[in-house]
């Protein structure tokens, strides 16, 4: 019983470090397998796909845009009572300062994601070189 005493406290002293390593290792083997994957795998995308979230970002803002610019116009040329007047004085500059700030979004969108092709382009081409002059 002595003897195995110590070998239970031996385990016991082992077993955090190795529960501290086992995520760490799972995490790191986990990314890199991830990486990998995105440079081999990848198929090419139409262009509606890769830019399909800045357009409609810019069309909801435009329209929101245009319906601030209308909303606007109505409290600023119709004769309407004052609590109405009030409410789209309110309302048509909120939606027009929502809509320019969608379709802003959307416009500054479009290089980035063109600039992250070009970066995904040049990367994946010198993954290429990589592993042909290094698997020869």
């Amino acid at each position: 019983e002595m003897e195995a005493l110590p070998k239970v406290l031996e385990v016991d002293k082992k077993s955090p470090e190795a529960k501290d390593l086992l995520p760490s290792q799972t995490a790191s083997s986990l990314c890199i397998s991830s990486r990998s994957e995105s440079v081999w795998t990848t198929t090419p995308r139409s262009n509606w796909e890769i830019y399909r979230k800045p357009i409609v970002i810019m069309s909801v803002g435009g329209a929101i845009l245009l319906f601030g610019v209308v909303i606007t116009c109505l409290a600023y040329t119709l004769a309407l009572g004052t609590k109405s007047l009030v409410a789209l004085k309110m309302i048509g500059p909120a939606f027009l300062s929502l809509g320019l700030m969608m379709l802003v979004c959307g416009l500054v969108w479009v290089p980035i994601i063109k600039k992250k092709q070009k970066q995904r382009q040049k990367s994946s081409f010198l993954q290429s070189l990589k592993f042909f002059f290094l698997n020869r």
